[in-house]
């Protein structure tokens, strides 16, 4: 079911999730649906749980949606339970993101350019998988939110004063989305 995304100043999105329990197999199961259902209709690329109001550890991607830009992202598609970054490599990029908990703002963020993450897939299988490029952008951007990080805090103190006012509007609900979303 379509859930509405939780905005920035919402209290949900700087908590740190707690991790999913994998003997509720049914409450996960319909959380993946809920986000999936969700992820789809607001055309983003990710999804954490914390942003439709879940703190728990479970994170989606879906590069499809940027396969115009990236071809090898095409059937990009992972369910990550209980995700954690075993490794990281030091040579690291940077990259404009924005986020569906913070419409409209897009900013510059340096992240390592490839990581290698443990995880539960939706089968509640462990896998351990190697990220690259855009692929391990994606995955990184959602694991933040699962600590209570959101992206504008990992850029240039200058930045974000220039950002301040858009967040301060955001977290007042002064702004607009193509998609059901809330502040609680």
């Amino acid at each position: 079911m379509i859930q509405p995304i939780y905005l920035y100043g919402s209290e949900v999105l700087r908590e740190r999730a707690a991790e999913a329990d994998l003997s509720k197999k049914d409450e996960l199961k319909q959380l993946i649906v809920d986000l999936k259902d969700t992820l789809q209709r607001s055309e983003g690329c990710g999804l954490a749980a914390p942003q439709i109001g879940v703190s728990l550890r479970v994170i989606i991607v879906d590069g499809d949606e940027m396969t115009e830009v990236y071809p090898y992202l095409k059937g990009f598609k992972r369910t990550l339970i209980n995700p954690v970054v075993l490794e990281e490599s030091e040579e690291q990029c940077e990259y404009e993101e924005g986020c569906l908990s913070v419409p409209g703002v897009y900013c510059n963020v340096r992240r390592p350019v490839r990581i290698k993450v443990r995880y539960y897939d939706e089968d509640l299988k462990e896998q351990v998988e190697e990220f690259d490029k855009f692929g391990a952008r994606m995955v990184q951007h959602e694991l933040s939110h699962l600590d209570g990080v959101l992206f504008t805090d990992l850029v240039a103190p200058i930045r974000r004063k220039m950002i301040a006012k858009k967040l301060v509007n955001i977290s007042h609900g002064k702004v607009a989305t193509r998609y059901n979303a809330k502040i609680k």
